[in-house]
């Protein structure tokens, strides 16, 4: 199934079975689902192809970062798995986000590929922390930059560095957002946050949310409440 909702929730759970729990509350016509590292670490593909029978698309989260043959090799494996979404540090350089492109072409697998600029989480101090200067913003559009270059379909990035993404590299250019937050919901450990419709207005392409819908006591109104921000 095919969703055409710009909805990715984050199935961060430690275990197959709490991950799939949550996934028959979804409705896979009206959301993709994201898995990462802690869950398909302890449950590998068995998540992935459980998911696609129920009808998700699967964005894995895996954020590889190694030197180019390894990249292009897990990126080409996890696209043979069928999922929707993979992603890369664009950090990696360019070498390594172009071996994994061309592998992706050579093997005429259609997975979208992008790249992680900077982590929400992060802030300018936490960037001077490893020898960045400048602030997260500045780090984010020169990896983007380097990531469109580099054959990248879109980067995963802050909504609030959205908008000139936007202007940078262009409307088709995929802008997946993490750290998004309904205006009912508290900003947890994420550093950057807008509420959906704020980030959607910005320029962000897709929307990553976790708990506000997976802690919800009824997860599809909360998606619903989402959704409802987003069209009003």
């Amino acid at each position: 199934m095919s969703s055409m909702s710009p909805l990715i929730i984050a199935l961060d759970y430690p275990s197959l079975d709490a991950a799939l729990c949550m996934a028959d509350q979804l409705d896979p016509a009206r959301c993709r689902v994201k898995v990462g590292k802690e869950l398909f670490t302890r449950s590998g593909p068995d998540v992935i192809e459980a998911l696609h029978g129920r009808g998700f698309e699967v964005f894995l989260d895996l954020k590889f970062h190694d030197i180019p043959h390894t990249v292009a090799g897990a990126v080409q494996a996890a696209a043979e798995q069928g999922v929707w979404m993979v992603n890369v540090h664009a950090s990696g350089g360019r070498r390594m986000m172009e071996a994994a492109r061309e592998r992706l072409d050579r093997q005429s697998l259609s997975t979208h590929l992008i790249a992680v600029t900077v982590l929400t989480s992060m802030s300018e101090g936490d960037l001077a922390d490893v020898g960045l200067s400048g602030s997260p913003a500045e780090q984010v559009s020169r990896l983007a930059s380097l990531a469109k270059d580099s054959g990248m379909d879109g980067v995963v990035c802050s909504a609030q560095e959205a908008r000139g993404l936007r202007d940078l590299c262009g409307e088709d250019f995929l802008k997946v957002t993490p750290g998004i937050r309904p205006a009912s919901a508290l900003a947890d450990d994420q550093r950057r946050v807008l509420t959906p419709g704020d980030a959607m207005s910005a320029g962000s392409t897709h929307l990553v949310v976790g708990r506000p819908v997976t802690q919800a006591a009824d997860p599809m109104a909360a998606l619903a409440s989402i959704e409802s921000e987003l069209s009003g």
